[in-house]
């Protein structure tokens, strides 16, 4: 069943999907609605042991490669404040990332995939991902099996500070690594009025974090890039008790593999040393995400190609210190993650972030585009095997 209308029926599903947003995990209403368009247009579903996400796959008509095509449904615990006709109906939860215009753009180069079944040349396989926003849904898919014989991948942002009908594309660092970092430095508390019979942990965290800067300023090559921010400090009940423990939280960046452990390694070097001076004790807890998220050329140039064709302005655009779990895809295959223009009025994860719909049909016939381009491309000319590595068969 194809709808006579395309571009309406992809912004009523986006509409749809932005009323009724889910938290990573959680996305059950999410993944009905997304196995229902599917299912409607005849398109398989695949086997999965997730409780969310959807996972399909079209066997085109002419024997070739498989690719997969990547969208990621979850939604972020904000209160929308939009004033939208269609704003969420679910208090506290809202698409401020825009995850309800991927979906929605997916579904619609699945229809018109489905519609030109006949000129594929190899199959397409659609990965609907789940919890994208908690860092944990690329890999959750891949233990599951579902890059089983895949040999390449495509995906897309919406990026609100370009216009609409212009792409962002670039080969190498597009997003960098994402690791969050937990410390709690032990002191021993005292009266406020007789700091000598204490260990101060709030003086030993401000010396820490004054510290940390110097990783960047001073241990980093000024020509590669990285972050080290301390975004949360916790210690204290009131004005005149010294505490016996402070915690700092924070975020490291990198667009390195190497640099990313080499900053690592400085942070555990410089809290222990600092907090030792001060005869104090530190405890570090490292929550590492997504790795750098590195395009590759060749699947960028074809992808370059079918954007151009398609009459959208490539542009190449900066990277961002934001993370992007699509970057789990890419250690095992080659990929090719673009930035597509949406001229929002605010950028992801503010509460009145929009997107604005009349990209949606171009990101879709995007999707549609590449898929097909990159088919071909691979079937006459095969990625070398040595780039592509095993990935988990679904059990």
């Amino acid at each position: 069943m194809f709808p006579s209308d395309l571009n309406e029926h992809l912004i009523s599903i986006r509409r749809h999907l932005h009323q009724y947003p889910e938290l990573s995990t959680k996305e059950f209403e999410t993944t009905k609605f997304i196995q229902k368009r599917l299912s409607e247009i005849g398109i398989n579903l695949r086997k999965t042991g997730l409780k969310t996400g959807v996972f399909a796959q079209l066997q085109g008509e002419n024997s070739g490669p498989t690719i997969a095509l990547r969208a990621d449904i979850d939604a972020l615990p904000i209160e929308e404040q939009t004033g939208l006709p269609y704003t969420s109906k679910i208090k506290g939860v809202m698409h401020a990332c825009g995850h309800d215009f991927h979906t929605a753009a997916l579904i619609g180069a699945a229809y018109l995939l489905k519609k030109n079944q006949t000129k594929l040349n190899g199959n397409i396989r659609f990965l609907f991902q789940p919890a994208e926003e908690i860092g944990g849904g690329a890999e959750q898919v891949i233990n599951d099996g579902q890059l089983e014989g895949v040999e390449a991948i495509i995906g897309l942002h919406n990026k609100p500070d370009l216009p609409v009908g212009t792409i962002g594309l670039k080969s190498g660092p597009l997003m960098a690594s994402v690791d969050r970092f937990h410390i709690t430095i032990s002191g021993k508390g005292s009266h406020a009025a007789i700091p000598q019979n204490g260990k101060d942990p709030i003086l030993a965290a401000s010396q820490v974090v004054t510290a940390l800067q110097s990783i960047v300023s001073r241990n980093i090559s000024p020509l590669e890039s990285a972050v080290v921010s301390v975004t949360k400090i916790t210690g204290g009940s009131t004005w005149n008790v010294i505490p016996g423990d402070v915690i700092l939280e924070g975020t490291t960046r990198t667009f390195n593999h190497a640099i990313r452990e080499e900053v690592k390694e400085k942070v555990n070097t410089i809290v222990k040393n600092t907090v030792l001076a001060y005869s104090e004790e530190a405890r570090i807890d490292w929550f590492p995400g997504p790795p750098p998220l590195l395009n590759d050329a060749g699947t960028i140039e074809v992808v370059r190609e079918a954007a151009q064709n398609q009459g959208l302005k490539v542009i190449e655009p900066e990277p961002t210190m934001g993370g992007e779990d699509f970057a789990f895809y890419q250690q095992h295959m080659p990929g090719a993650f673009a930035f597509f223009g949406t001229n929002g009025n605010e950028d992801w994860h503010h509460p009145a972030f929009t997107v604005d719909e009349s990209a949606l049909i171009k990101a879709s016939y995007f999707l549609y585009e590449s898929a097909v381009s990159l088919l071909k491309e691979i079937g006459t000319n095969p990625y070398n095997e040595a780039r592509l590595n095993k990935v988990p068969t679904l059990k």
